[in-house]
């Protein structure tokens, strides 16, 4: 008999071999008792053998709760999802801009980088936190959703979140004051800030060209409160921990240029130097109660380098 050829690939002029076929919807098990991986595997499995379940679990084709692992004594716990691809899975591209901090079922905590958009504000396709963060958990569940909880300025960095569900996201949303226990910033201005420490107390209102305009008293617009303190000062700059007691539009730009301190490369709110080549704005603390399990969250991020750059060789106080 014949041994039959290959098919023949044209743009390599060499035999390429058949795809093989596989089962295209992944296997999805929901755990009642708890059990090791392996044991659970080789009996929801056992038509496909030991050799070939032990060869799926080591390739990477398994995760447990949405988590990929090879390892044999996973140990699994009632409530569990076990899910089975039939294929190798390959390696899902990294996000651009964006750092996975934390991920669970309810929740997606990021590293935004600047210049990177949260989320998009019209129907242009553009490059976007949301955007690739949908992408990021479709791969796992063709249905999956992102519900945006707050947002950052597209040329502020730093720790954003992100619901999965809109039960999560209507839960922080509605209680924002209480669950929230700790947001702080960095902000590199100008000029030496003289209050080491002090409360910004305005009302904020945009007008029509969407610039947000401060006032000392109420008029009519949404009152903001900001409290900073000194990090580092040289005569040239200041390096400020900021803590929002309120969540408004620009607040931090708007109150920095209240005080006569804009925050570096920040044109639009009054700033004249762009040294960094960047906004000196990022979001470097969220602090969190879990709205699903009640556990205090924390997440911490480093101060961007050219932030501390500015002081190098300079006296500072």
């Amino acid at each position: 008999m014949r041994k039959q050829r290959p098919p023949y690939n044209p743009k390599t002029k060499t035999a390429r071999p058949a795809t093989p076929k596989t089962d295209k919807e992944p296997a999805q098990f929901e755990i009642g008792q708890p059990a090791e991986l392996m044991k659970f595997l080789l009996e929801k499995l056992a038509s496909k053998g030991r050799n070939t379940v032990k060869g799926i679990l080591s390739r990477g084709q398994v995760s447990v709760n949405g988590k990929k692992t090879t390892r044999h004594d996973h140990p699994l716990q009632p409530g569990d999802r076990v899910t089975v691809q039939w294929s190798v899975v390959t390696e899902e591209e990294k996000p651009i801009g964006l750092h996975i901090l934390h991920e669970d079922e309810d929740l997606l905590v990021i590293n935004k980088e600047a210049g990177l958009l949260s989320i998009s504000g019209g129907d242009e396709k553009e490059l976007t936190a949301y955007w690739q963060l949908t992408e990021h958990v479709r791969r796992k569940d063709p249905k999956g959703r992102i519900f945006v909880v707050h947002r950052l300025d597209r040329d502020t960095s730093g720790v954003m979140l992100f619901a999965k569900n809109e039960k999560t996201q209507q839960a922080l949303q509605n209680a924002w004051q209480e669950a929230v226990q700790e947001r702080s910033y960095v902000a590199l201005v100008e000029r030496k800030v003289k209050k080491p420490e002090d409360t910004i107390v305005s009302w904020l209102k945009e007008s029509k060209t969407l610039l947000m305009y401060s006032s000392p008293v109420d008029n009519g617009g949404q009152k903001a409160v900001t409290h900073y303190k000194v990090l580092q000062a040289s005569s040239d700059y200041s390096l400020l921990e900021v803590q929002l007691e309120t969540g408004r539009k620009n607040q931090i730009r708007v109150h920095m240029q209240d005080i006569g301190h804009p925050v570096v490369g920040d044109k639009k709110y009054g700033s004249v130097k762009n040294t960094i080549g960047r906004l000196g704005l990022h979001a470097r603390v969220i602090a969190f109660e879990h709205p699903s399990t009640g556990q205090p969250m924390r997440f911490e991020t480093q101060i961007p380098g050219k932030f501390l750059r500015v002081f190098a060789g300079k006296p500072t106080s």
